[in-house]
């Protein structure tokens, strides 16, 4: 029998001390307070045993190292074979399988399809996890949840497609989708001339003989996770852009003739596979009508942005429990750094930060749960959406950064987890619209859908005469919509305007007075909002604030 792992620390020349345990082996359910509590808000808590189940493999030191590996042994596009055939597959570290698997195998691509009451809840919460398992591989997971939303514009094809998904397995290997046990879904949408601007797209579709079959013939600059085994895409048919289905393989059994020229050399997301392809007369089954591409993929554009939102809000969580780990192990100056009054401040508020952006992205999902029986919370889900994946994304790379600096040098070092939560940490905020398109498309559904806003409306006012810092940023909303105010050039300033009041309104009805009356001091208060963390000078709980925080189970 081995030993257990004991580490030295009476070294030649010091005794090892004053060190942080590793941050492994936690519940990560367990341990977050304002999760279970955003859950039970949302009306998701039946789901509370399978969360902890997850929640304590997400927290494991092996999943722990299973993303370390991965991280560290990036994707490998292979092209060829030693002969010079065409492979176009992507290659990857064991780990990598391993933190698909566990994301696939507990349903967080299917659930959201597949269970009764508060699935979107549940998927929310689950993806919540798993981004601090591993941001990386939540994009495939996403894409496959949400490519069911835009497959359902064509039954045939959803016929076909959602009961692949809905099974809820992963399996990895490179064969026709009916063969598998699971499938995943990835998009492949822009450009290099367009960009986010898609209607520019010049990939060309020409209709085959069969029904709704087509070849398509152009480039995409931006391919998601290019293992998956079909993608969602945009063409030019006769009728105008269009979205398109493209499996890895075609119907004769033979691979599809979609070419991966190059993976991305990112920033961040080391884990995760992204490509630039090209389509040489790919077969691909039409999805929704000639011309309406746009309005079909919409749906699934809808709920990644839900899971921008919630990715967002997992990473600050992430940021933020390291961040609480190292300073109640570190001391400095003879005392715990949790207990140093500069650093308490620092803490109460990245904590009042990633709670609220934790209870509005699963006040978010109740709004998709409720959708199709409830007007009220269709709309408001419509207009509430993107102005919250505007602000938390935006929220987050800040939050990640200041939570690192807690570390002092240590969250420099690429040894420890800080570097790769900050590499990470902007990717929501471009991924699926970045700031500009979000906040033009917040426009959008004002003038498009007056009902979004009155939905909106009804929500800020739940909470209305409870705290008169919220009920005074309520009254400056009014503002917005005097002649000439509300513009293109403004749209951002009334996106941030309304995801603090939307952030407050999901506190109120998730969390304890203190932490809804503590973010309305620090952010509505014109007195003492500050333009960084923990310059906090209004009168707040923090020491509840922080012990609520702490991942301490």
């Amino acid at each position: 029998m081995t030993a257990p792992y004991r580490p030295h620390t009476e070294l030649a020349t010091h005794s090892v001390t004053n060190q942080p345990p590793p941050f492994e082996d936690i519940d990560l359910f367990k341990s977050d307070r304002a999760l279970q509590s955003a859950l039970v808000a949302a009306g998701g808590d039946m789901h509370a045993g399978r969360l902890s189940a997850m929640g304590a493999r997400c927290g494991s030191g092996q999943t722990a190292d299973w993303s370390r590996r991965a991280h560290e042994t990036p994707p490998r596009l292979r092209a060829f074979d030693r002969y010079g055939h065409r492979l176009d597959e992507v290659e990857f570290h064991p780990a990598y399988h391993e933190l698909m698997r566990l994301g696939l195998d507990a349903g967080l691509s299917s659930c959201a399809w597949s269970e009764g009451k508060a699935g979107h809840v549940l998927h929310s919460a689950m993806l919540f996890l798993m981004t601090q398992a591993d941001a990386g591989v939540v994009c495939p997971m996403s894409m496959t949840y949400a490519a069911v939303a835009a497959l359902r514009a064509e039954p045939a094809v959803a016929g076909e497609w959602e009961p692949r998904i809905a099974v809820g397995r992963y399996d990895p290997r490179f064969i026709p989708a009916d063969e598998k046990a699971g499938v995943t879904v990835g998009m492949a949408m822009t450009e290099k001339q367009g960009g986010s601007d898609v209607r520019a797209n010049t990939t060309r579709a020409v209709p085959l003989g069969e029904d709704g079959a087509y070849e398509l013939t152009g480039h995409k600059w931006f391919c998601s996770a290019p293992m998956s085994d079909a993608f969602l895409t945009l063409a030019q048919a006769e009728g105008g852009l269009t979205c398109f289905l493209v499996p890895r393989w075609r119907p004769d059994r033979t691979r599809n003739q979609m070419h991966i020229m190059r993976l991305k050399d990112k920033m961040g997301d080391k884990s995760n596979a992204s490509s630039e392809i090209e389509y040489h007369g790919a077969w691909a089954r039409r999805v929704g009508e000639e011309g309406r591409g746009i309005r079909t993929i919409i749906g699934m554009v809808q709920h990644t942005r839900l899971d921008c939102i919630l990715g967002s809000a997992g990473g600050m969580r992430a940021a933020l429990a390291q961040a609480m780990w190292h300073t109640s192990h570190r001391t400095a100056f003879q005392r715990t750094l949790i207990d140093q009054p500069a650093m308490r401040s620092v803490l109460a508020d990245l904590a009042l930060e990633s709670e609220a952006a934790t209870a509005l992205g699963l006040r978010l999902a109740r709004a998709f749960d409720h959708a199709v029986t409830s007007e009220g919370e269709a709309a408001f889900s419509r207009l509430a959406t993107p102005i919250a994946k505007y602000w938390v994304c935006k929220r987050q790379p800040g939050l990640v950064h200041e939570a690192l600096e807690c570390h002092g040098g240590a969250g420099f070092v690429e040894e420890g987890p800080m570097p790769r939560l900050f590499r990470q940490s902007p990717l929501n905020a471009i991924w699926e619209g970045s700031g500009n398109v979000i906040a033009l498309d917040v426009l959008r559904a004002l003038s498009r859908e007056p009902e979004t806003l009155e939905a909106v409306r009804a929500e800020l006012m739940r909470a209305h005469g409870v705290n008169r810092f919220y009920d005074a940023h309520l009254a400056r909303l009014e503002d917005w919509f005097k002649p000439s105010t509300l513009n293109e050039a403004t749209a951002r300033a009334f996106a941030e305007d309304m995801a603090l009041a939307l952030e407050a309104a999901a506190l109120h009805h998730a969390s304890p007075d203190y932490v809804f009356d503590g973010f309305c001091a620090v952010r509505m208060d014109p007195d003492h909002r500050s333009l960084a963390y923990g310059a906090l000078t209004a009168a707040i709980d923090v020491a509840a604030i922080i012990e609520r925080a702490s991942p301490v189970q």
